[in-house]
């Protein structure tokens, strides 16, 4: 009997002890919380404030595939506006959130927030552990810039805009003649830049606002495993491959249309050999509800020695691509993201990132 009794007030016990560890302990981010903490690190990034409250103490930071000091470098040392276009990629499942979107920097006056200067498109992760944000990973895709404060307005594709589809045609080549030659006609209206596109679309797509239905969402893996089809179609793309688009898929690039016709673009010759090697494909954030993948990639072209680096996005819906959008920009040939290992960089396996 005495037996019996202490079983009792041990498991008693136990279940006090398992109920108040389950109230003491904080509950996951939901999808608008992690939207916040994308709200907060921006407004922290724009104020140049590095707080305890909101990063960890040994939080990492990365910007265009670089290790910095966070605060006071990068996009943090000239932002001055948070611009207008944001499309977030909450992933409750592994707490990061992933943004797509434009903010405002203003390198010749140290980014003081009267939201003037060049526009910058931005794609940014997040991860967030016990209530801290403990890596920052993000692209900042600038006009270029000369040294002495000239210089056009590309930023990510060449002067010009016109969405490189293909993203392997050589660039353009450098305006200007020789010197002694005649004097240049009147210069041309500057090239919108790929952060004045970015900012200029406002809102995300509507197609990305629609719910997948819960008996109908796919897991993360699959999600991840379906996106990555597109990568391995266009890596030395022969028109003979595995080509899951639905009807109507639209590839949007650098705020341009690339096609609105993934499958007939596939399908032919336009694309093919042009992407050599497409390595580091790193899946940071997916969004079950919405059937979204948001992805960090490199494209390489060996013959004219250039990378692509990009993040990029997919609306998927029952198995097959419904929607593309990519950021990118040229960046050194072969850099690596910062958050591989030499190995992951160079090879075009799935990295799913939690």
């Amino acid at each position: 009997m005495r037996i019996r009794f202490y079983s009792v007030v041990l498991l008693f016990v136990l279940l006090m002890a398992t109920v108040a560890e389950a109230q003491v302990k904080k509950p996951a981010c939901d999808r608008a919380c992690l939207q916040g903490y994308m709200d907060r690190y921006l407004k922290a990034m724009l104020d140049r404030t590095v707080s305890d409250d909101l990063f960890a103490r040994n939080v990492r930071f990365t910007e265009n595939g670089i290790t910095l000091p966070l605060g006071n470098e990068g996009l943090w040392y000239g932002m001055s506006g948070l611009g207008g276009y944001r499309f977030y990629v909450p992933d409750t499942e592994t707490q990061q959130v992933a943004m797509i979107g434009a903010v405002k920097e203003n390198m010749g006056n140290h980014g003081v927030n009267d939201d003037q200067g060049n526009n910058v498109a931005v794609a940014i992760r997040l991860k967030i552990v016990d209530s801290k944000i403990t890596e920052v990973e993000q692209l900042a895709i600038r006009p270029t810039v000369q040294l002495g404060g000239g210089g056009g307005a590309r930023g990510g594709a060449p002067a010009g805009g016109a969405a490189p589809g293909a993203r392997g045609a050589a660039p353009a080549a450098a305006a200007g003649g020789a010197r002694g030659a005649a004097p240049a006609a009147p210069a041309a209206p500057a090239a919108l830049s790929t952060g004045d596109r970015v900012a200029a679309m406002k809102e995300p797509n509507p197609i990305f606002s629609q719910v997948i239905p819960e008996n109908e969402r796919a897991s993360r893996e699959d999600l991840v495993t379906q996106a990555n089809y597109y990568f391995t179609a266009l890596a030395r793309h022969d028109s003979k491959g595995y080509y899951p688009f639905t009807e109507g898929c639209v590839r949007f690039e650098n705020g341009i249309t690339a096609t609105n016709d993934c499958l007939a673009q596939f399908t032919g010759t336009s694309l093919n050999n042009i992407v050599d090697r497409i390595r580091d494909r790193r899946f940071v954030a997916v969004d079950r509800e919405r059937g979204i993948v948001f992805s960090f990639a490199f494209f390489d072209h060996y013959r004219i020695n250039w990378t692509w680096q990009l993040a990029e996005l997919f609306k998927i819906e029952k198995g097959k691509i419904r929607r593309i959008e990519a950021v990118f920009h040229q960046a050194p040939f072969g850099i690596p993201s910062g958050w591989s290992t030499y190995e992951q960089s160079i090879s075009e396996e799935i990295q799913s990132i939690r």
